[in-house]
């Protein structure tokens, strides 16, 4: 029998089977895609996420990757403001070079793969003690098969076929935004810098990355009818400050467009099954820091699976809440207040005029989203 079936193989997948392989764990890692795949991103890694991988021995999945200084952030009527990383760097690098890189090093760990097989629901023992005892997937022909497991992660993203099977997670009625993003060839003005263009109701993220490619991305709670191309050129040409910058770029392929995007999630798990990354919680990529939460929560994961598969513990998804609160609290109120800076016209407002004031409270901000404590 498997000990661990993982479903998903992003980052929060590959990482926690990595840990568990090397731990001697029987791991099997599934996912519906075949890998590399594109995946809707902005594509960084904050300082933070980097110290994370070069702790676990995995900064090999950045190679190639293009250094980050810092972030420039921006308001309609206040001037840019850099806040510069300290001692510390984050990178650009494409979610499909970066994903594929951790699911190598996964493999090379020792973990079992199949890819292009759908993880479809939880295999439920429904007896005295209601427990997750593996999962159902369909496989490339179409066949249903059911794999048995000590103990599944649901790493399956946002939308998780597992965690909602289970009523473990949902999409809240707020706050609901949509993601429309492509690639750019030819944008002016890119630097070392990430970029945060702040606008009342949306936000435009704009990163440089390695071959002269600007990762482009709007969130917005009003996506609008029409092709996400031509929304999402609109809107960067409605933009003073990057209409001029993107009148010479093309758009490279066709863009990506997600949403809503918020997940809320509860409990991470239950008997026989943990849950991490998206599927843990989402909503949205404003302060650039998802990567991070994904490798931080899926070791939280692994460590708990750990526990399960040496003591028998059946509190390990308690367990695991707690961790997560423990961890990412502070952060998690301070994501809140951003979106709420933004979705507020008053409070925008009000911060512009306090960063023309005090120009170092962003700069501040800025340390603070890019997990400068963490690094």
């Amino acid at each position: 029998m498997i000990d661990v079936l993982i479903a998903g193989a992003g980052p929060a997948g590959t990482i926690a089977a990595i840990l568990l392989a090397r731990a001697g764990v029987r791991v099997l890692v599934v996912d519906r895609a075949r890998f590399p795949r594109a995946k809707l991103c902005g594509d960084t890694l904050n300082p933070g996420a980097v110290a994370c991988l070069q702790r676990l021995g995995l900064e090999g999945s950045t190679n190639g990757a293009l250094p980050l200084d810092g972030m420039v952030v921006t308001a309609e009527r206040s001037a840019p403001i850099e806040g510069r990383y300290e001692n510390a760097r984050g990178y650009a690098i494409s979610r499909s070079r970066f994903d594929d890189a951790l699911l190598r090093a996964a493999v090379r760990a020792g973990a079992g793969l199949e890819q292009q097989v759908l993880v479809d629901a939880p295999l439920v023992d429904s007896g005295a003690d209601v427990a997750v005892r593996g999962a159902t997937v369909k496989g490339r022909t179409g066949n249903t098969m059911r794999l048995h497991a000590r103990l599944v992660i649901a790493a399956d993203g946002r939308y998780s076929r597992l965690a909602r099977a289970l009523r473990l997670s949902r999409s809240p009625q707020r706050p609901r935004r949509w993601a429309i993003g492509a690639y750019f060839q030819d944008v002016g003005g890119m630097t070392t810098l990430g970029e945060m263009h702040i606008r009342p109701g949306h936000y435009i993220g704009v990163a440089p990355l390695p071959g002269g490619i600007t990762n482009a991305c709007v969130v917005t709670p009003h996506p609008g009818r029409g092709a996400p191309a031509d929304i999402l050129v609109s809107m960067i040409r409605r933009d003073p400050l990057l209409r001029d910058r993107f009148s010479r770029a093309r758009m490279i392929g066709l863009p990506s467009c997600l949403g809503p995007l918020a997940v809320d999630c509860a409990m991470p798990g239950m008997r026989g099954l943990l849950i991490a990354g998206d599927a843990a919680g989402f909503v949205d990529p404003m302060t650039g820091d998802g990567l991070r939460f994904a490798i931080r929560g899926a070791e939280l994961a692994a460590i708990e699976a750990l526990h399960v598969l040496e003591h028998g513990n059946t509190d390990a998804h308690v367990r695991l809440l707690d961790a997560r609160r423990r961890e990412f609290t502070g952060k998690w109120r301070f994501n809140r207040t951003m979106r709420w800076v933004v979705e507020d016209s008053r409070a925008l407002r009000l911060a512009e005029l306090g960063a023309g004031v005090a120009p170092s409270v962003v700069q501040h901000v800025i340390r603070y989203a890019g997990d400068l404590h963490a690094a």
